[in-house]
């Protein structure tokens, strides 16, 4: 007679979700932006010094865009969950988190809220590595279910 199989381990808390390739993909495309166009700006000879300036700070302007669209994360504590998003930041108590879903299309989780609305989740992204971005919804969902007062609904 075999044993039962243990139960996989909750997640212990807190717990950082971020779509850590594509982050990875665009801080380095903004470092090299960077690299290049201060390089370019300094060898061209026909460049005045305000056309290095424009290359470089133009080079600057890229890294602080790709900067910004590699923020997203989602913060699991034992209080509630953080979700960071382009330029925005909300605190959410575990109660106020009614269902995590992924489903088929989507390019990242959404909340359902306790309050009628939806919450996009930048941080779990399908992007570049979408199995893992399913088994970090699949995570936050299990999270929800133990630290929340309403269960998310399959």
């Amino acid at each position: 007679m075999t044993s039962p199989v243990p139960p996989a381990e909750p997640h212990r808390l807190p717990v950082t979700f971020r779509p850590t390739r594509t982050r990875a993909v665009l801080l380095g495309i903004g470092v090299a932006l960077v690299v290049v166009l201060t390089v370019m700006s300094l060898l061209l000879e026909s460049f005045t010094t305000g056309d290095r300036v424009t290359f470089i700070t133009t080079g600057l302007l890229g890294l602080g865009v790709l900067t910004l669209l590699s923020r997203p994360k989602v913060v699991a504590t034992e209080d509630g969950v953080t979700v960071t998003n382009l330029t925005t930041v909300r605190r959410l108590a575990w109660a106020q988190i009614v269902r995590v879903n992924l489903r088929s299309g989507d390019s990242w989780v959404h909340l359902d809220l306790s309050d009628g609305t939806s919450l996009p989740a930048m941080g779990i992204q399908t992007g570049i590595d979408r199995q893992r971005a399913i088994a970090d919804a699949r995570a936050l969902r299990a999270l929800v279910d133990a630290n929340g007062t309403v269960h998310s609904a399959d």
